[in-house]
């Protein structure tokens, strides 16, 4: 039975606890969705993919500690992370992006500050920034590549090429900042074959960390139209449970594997239904898993 490192494991080893992440915002919008490299966002995105996080107008450390009462009675822990999720947080305001970042990393509740952006938003402003909180605070990069096939990604509307990606990792990881990449699973027109060629590619950068997402179908994004079409791709618990059965023995230790299929906002959730049923979904999951020999069953911890 192969072994994964999983991101319960990290925490543990390296901060001694289990940390939960706080979903916070300091950008309000994208350069693929104000004109500047495109319009209307990725496909699959709702809200900049922060429907749980906090709004980016209010103050840092009022978000953290509204993030925290709303997660009060899921964590009984002492440190959190950080995560800066919405929009693309480094297309925020300069002087914004770096009053949030630090005031984040001084607060003694906050282990690690992690940052959601897209590769083509790392100028050297930016990386200044970065570094400099990085000083205070460990600061996690996770980058949204989601394919690195660019035909898939042209339809998806994500507006800049995989070799960005690939790039932006290695600029990342020279200055000391470690790179957690999004794979989206599943996307219109992807085969397995195709999502295999995904995850080799990813792990054979330098990335720290791994998130595997299931591609969710939310109202109000440009996806939903398509889906109404019949064109949206569906895969069933089961079949899901397999591909992941397929991929995961491709992901070296090296890497922490911090997710295995994503939470869509249950009030905006077309497709798949089952996904919002977490305890379904991990229970189907690791019996699958040690069915097929695939990862020991101590996976299944509570993660955070």
């Amino acid at each position: 039975m192969m072994y994964l490192n999983t991101l319960s494991d990290f925490l543990r080893d390296s901060f001694g606890e289990k940390l939960y992440r706080l979903s916070l915002s300091c950008a309000d919008t994208c350069p693929n969705r104000d004109g500047t490299v495109g319009t209307g966002g990725c496909a699959f995105c709702a809200a900049g993919s922060g429907s749980f996080a906090q709004s980016c107008g209010t103050p840092v450390g009022e978000q953290i500690e509204r993030a925290k009462a709303a997660v009060a009675q899921k964590f009984r822990g002492s440190r959190y992370i950080a995560y800066f999720q919405s929009y693309t947080s480094t297309y925020a305001v300069p002087a914004r992006l770096e009053s949030a970042l630090l005031e984040a990393a001084r607060r003694d509740d906050v282990a690690v500050v992690s940052v959601a952006t897209r590769p083509d938003c790392l100028g050297a402003p930016v990386m200044e920034i970065l570094t400099r909180a990085a000083r205070v605070k460990p600061v996690w990069m996770e980058l949204g590549v989601q394919t690195v096939h660019d035909e898939t990604a042209a339809h998806l509307n994500r507006c800049y090429p995989a070799s960005l990606f690939f790039s932006a990792a290695e600029q990342l990881a020279q200055a000391g900042l470690p790179v957690i990449a999004h794979l989206i699973l599943g996307l219109p027109g992807e085969t397995a074959a195709m999502m295999t060629q995904s995850v080799d590619a990813v792990c054979r950068a330098p990335v720290s960390g791994l998130k595997l997402a299931l591609l969710h179908v939310l109202r109000g994004t440009p996806l939903e139209e398509a889906y109404h079409k019949g064109l949206v791709p569906y895969y069933s618990l089961d079949a899901y449970a397999d591909l992941l059965c397929s991929l995961l023995p491709r992901v070296p230790a090296s890497v922490v594997l911090h997710r295995l299929t994503g939470d869509g906002d249950r009030r905006l959730l077309l497709s798949p239904l089952w996904s919002a049923d977490k305890k379904r979904v991990l229970n189907t999951l690791k019996r699958r898993f040690l069915e097929k020999n695939v990862v020991q069953g101590s996976f299944f911890q509570k993660t955070y």
